[in-house]
């Protein structure tokens, strides 16, 4: 963010201009005009920041996907730290009373999943989205996906012929195993057809990539912006076809999780199990509350350590895991949202409550809920900085303490980050 010079009233505006650091002159075109603020595009850069590298990617600043390539990694960890920092100043009105712990891994190559586009016509392409737009971007390598991700990835383009005989093909997900030795495939389509039209594709996908061990159909339904990392889909109705497996194994440290088609799991390949010790380290008891569950990523761990654990997630497609993942152990799975299993377990007592919810948020209504739990520790893991904040404040004014704080970088060269808050009363 810069500041214009002073306008006739005196007064000068915040100028909001992606890729550029602090500190840094540079010239800017005016794109879009408010009252308090303007957006601009900066057309050359006359000082540049010490800080300042050549972006790794050929694609950056034109695709939408990251934002911080253009400076060193340390830099990217300080500007989240600032970031997540004065955002709890300014929204929780928190002042944290412990270090910001912040945990990072390899910058490149940690995703294991990335959703593209598809476009069949006029001409052949699959990609991202442009910076601040929805259109399509051809992209043939991405250095933030496993080299398993990028290797399917080349094998899309080369089935150019193949894939443009499905006009109705929209989006392609692809996900690898811990090992980044196994893939699984999603295909969105509109208005899906019988079963034996796509076994063709299907079988020019798994002769083309061989560690592909599973198709799956879904009908067309996109993401809400914001949301790239939760399925696009949020019911069975929207599977179609299945060709191979349904899901795969996914090991993160000692344990085990079935992970199928339409199911969230994390996407960082480097930092999962990292991710699982700081929520779940250090605990123990008789109950214990997983909200959010998905497939069981803290469950499993938490059943190791208290004598009960009930898993609450709303998705079937994660829920239907969780189940299969909680069998043989000390776990109650519950398929339903978080906000009315809250009213049904208000007398319930916990020793510990984590709480997972999406960039959304829990919510001023859920959040006030949660805080009459009769829980004396509560784990937040958020992925936005501005709804954690919201969120925070109703629990500090709810009595709640912040113990620990932690910022995981599980999105480099992205301004997405994780944060996990371990709060007690």
């Amino acid at each position: 963010m810069a500041r214009l010079a002073p306008d006739e009233t005196g007064r000068g505006k915040a100028a909001f201009v992606p890729f550029v650091l602090a500190g840094e002159q540079v010239e800017a075109e005016v794109t879009e005009e408010r009252p308090g603020f303007v957006r601009a595009r900066a057309s050359e850069i006359n000082q540049a920041s010490p800080q300042r590298i050549e972006p790794r990617c050929p694609y950056f600043a034109r695709c939408g996907g990251c934002h911080y390539q253009h400076t060193n990694y340390a830099h990217q960890l300080e500007i989240k730290r600032e970031i997540l920092l004065e955002t709890l100043r300014r929204t929780a009105k928190v002042e944290l009373p412990c270090e910001l712990n912040v945990v990072s891994a390899e910058p490149w190559h940690f995703r294991n999943r990335t959703r593209l586009k598809v476009r069949t016509s006029p001409d052949f392409a699959i990609g991202y989205f442009r910076h601040v737009s929805h259109e399509l971007l051809p992209v043939r390598e991405c250095p933030i996906s496993s080299p398993l991700l990028n290797r399917a990835l080349a094998a899309l383009w080369a089935l150019e012929a193949e894939l443009v005989r499905y006009p109705e093909l929209r989006e392609v997900q692809l996900f690898a195993n811990h090992a980044d030795a196994e893939l699984m495939m999603e295909l969105y389509v509109e208005r899906a057809r019988e079963k034996g039209h796509y076994k063709p594709l299907a079988d020019a996908l798994a002769q083309a990539i061989p560690e592909l061990i599973g198709v799956t159909i879904f009908e067309y339904a996109p993401i809400r912006d914001g949301d790239e990392d939760r399925p696009p889909v949020a019911s069975r109705s929207g599977v179609v076809h299945t060709f191979g497996a349904k899901g795969m194994e996914y090991e993160v440290g000692a344990h085990r999780y079935r992970v199928s088609a339409g199911s969230f799991f994390q996407t960082n390949r480097y930092l999962s199990e990292k991710l699982v010790s700081l929520v779940t380290a250090n605990y123990a008891g008789k109950n214990a509350l997983d909200l959010f569950a998905g497939t069981g990523l803290f469950s499993l761990p938490l059943a190791n350590k208290f004598a009960r654990v009930t898993s609450v997630e709303a998705s079937p497609f994660s829920g239907a895991d969780l189940r299969a993942n909680a069998e043989g152990r000390t776990i109650k799975a519950v398929e339903r949202d978080t906000a009315s299993f809250i009213d049904s377990t208000a007398t319930q007592a916990y020793d510990l409550v984590v709480v997972d919810p999406p960039r959304a948020g829990l919510g001023e209504r859920t959040t006030r809920k949660l805080a009459r739990l009769k829980t004396p520790r509560i784990v937040y893991v958020s992925c936005d900085p501005s709804t954690l904040a919201r969120d925070l404040r109703v629990l500090t004014e709810s009595e709640f303490r912040v113990e620990q704080a932690n910022l995981v970088d599980l999105f480099p060269q992205t301004f997405h980050m994780e944060s996990v808050f371990h709060l007690a009363r």
